[in-house]
């Protein structure tokens, strides 16, 4: 039978502005994407018009039975160069808090989802020192605008996927491949949450403030247990541990990784089936993911995201099904979730792979920027509306 979940529990989706408002130009990624010699598939061009669509798109999530949203605000909207403040951006941003509560969606705002001002980008980005201050004043003056519409804020997402895949595997910007500059961006990045957390929380409002962390489940051959523990402390333990002052920790989860006895990535397992985003299809991941958070973080575990990219809407409802099953699992051992938000309500731009992986619950017709809903929408909708697990 279906499991009822504890009373005010979150259902809810999530997004980032880059990826469905269009024309950021003044970021860090847009200035990647047309790069040459980019990574970058296409790039993100109009996106979703959500920047203009954000009524519609509150709406429809509303309808569907979510009660909450989780989105980013640009900084380079609201700081286009430095100290330089737009009123005018803070008030947009304000403009979507108020929608949230018009339509009963609690909305979560997450201050740094992967773009980065220009000027601050030139001026070496994470890798600066300079940056932890400058993204705090950026974080002080948007709570000050927003903190009294907020329902809860994550200070940055996932600043590991930022540093790894910007400063060591260059799938991001600035598209470098360099140890000694990854050790230092991860450094600013676990002093940018500290600072970002101290001056939300200062703010109006008593939103609770967390930090979302990049985990999965792992993998290594017999006898490779210290390897592991070095590479997920790497890869995950430093910023659960640098979550522990907040007043939660977002666990973000999507497949495994596998490693060989030196800790280098393997490709997939024979047999297993593997996605469009190239990595396998193993909900199990959320699970695993949700007890590591707890144990090393000890803290309340939202999770912030959760997904698969695919055409197949059986096979994401059956995706789904599974992870929150491990969800459910969790919760019966009396971990402490207090939410689930898939990724993603829309069909987006998807980073350096461009509108290939399609992870929305509602597509979107780039051309005409339709939105049709999918049958796994509907579904999930429903589990929400009525608080329980699937079966």
């Amino acid at each position: 039978m279906p499991t009822t979940l504890p009373d005010g529990f979150l259902w809810g989706t999530a997004t980032a502005a880059h990826q469905v408002e269009g024309g950021n130009w003044n970021n860090d990624w847009w200035a990647f994407e047309h790069r040459e010699g980019t990574p970058c598939a296409e790039p993100s061009a109009d996106a979703c018009d959500q920047y203009h669509l954000y009524r519609d798109d509150l709406a429809l999530l509303a309808g569907l039975g979510f009660g909450a949203y989780r989105f980013s605000v640009e900084w380079s909207r609201i700081e286009p160069e430095e100290g330089e403040f737009s009123a005018a951006a803070l008030d947009h941003y304000r403009r979507v808090l108020a929608a949230c509560h018009e339509h009963g969606i609690l909305p979560v705002v997450t201050y740094h989802h992967f773009t980065t001002p220009r000027w601050a980008a030139e001026d070496g980005g994470w890798a600066n020192p300079a940056i932890v201050d400058r993204f705090a004043r950026f974080c002080a003056r948007t709570a000050a605008a927003l903190g009294d519409l907020t329902g809860m804020a994550c200070t940055i997402n996932e600043p590991n996927v930022v540093s790894i895949m910007g400063y060591l595997i260059g799938m991001f910007p600035p598209g470098e491949n360099d140890l000694g500059r990854y050790a230092t961006v991860n450094a600013n990045l676990i002093a940018a949450h500290a600072k970002a957390f101290g001056v939300i929380k200062a703010g109006p409002g008593d939103a609770p403030v967390g930090l979302c962390v990049a985990m999965g489940d792992w993998w290594v051959p017999e006898g490779s247990d210290e390897v592991l523990a070095d590479v997920r402390h790497m890869h995950e333990g430093q910023f659960l541990e640098a979550a522990r002052d907040g007043d939660f920790v977002g666990v973000q989860a999507y497949s495994r990784t596998r490693l060989d006895g030196q800790g280098m990535p393997l490709g997939p397992e024979e047999g297993i089936e593997v996605l469009d985003m190239g990595y396998e299809y193993w909900p199990q991941a959320l699970e695993v993911s949700i007890r590591h958070a707890v144990e090393v973080s000890r803290l309340p575990v939202y999770v912030t995201e959760n997904g698969i990219g695919t055409t197949d809407d059986d096979q994401r409802i059956r995706y789904v099904t599974d992870a929150l099953g491990g969800l459910g699992r969790c919760l019966d051992d009396g971990l402490d979730v207090r939410g689930y938000f898939y990724w993603s309500l829309l069909d987006n731009f998807e980073w350096a792979l461009g509108y290939m992986p399609r992870f929305g619950l509602v597509a979107v017709d780039r051309a005409t920027q339709r939105r049709a809903v999918k049958p796994s929408a509907t579904w999930l909708g429903e589990l929400a509306r009525t608080n329980r697990l699937p079966a």
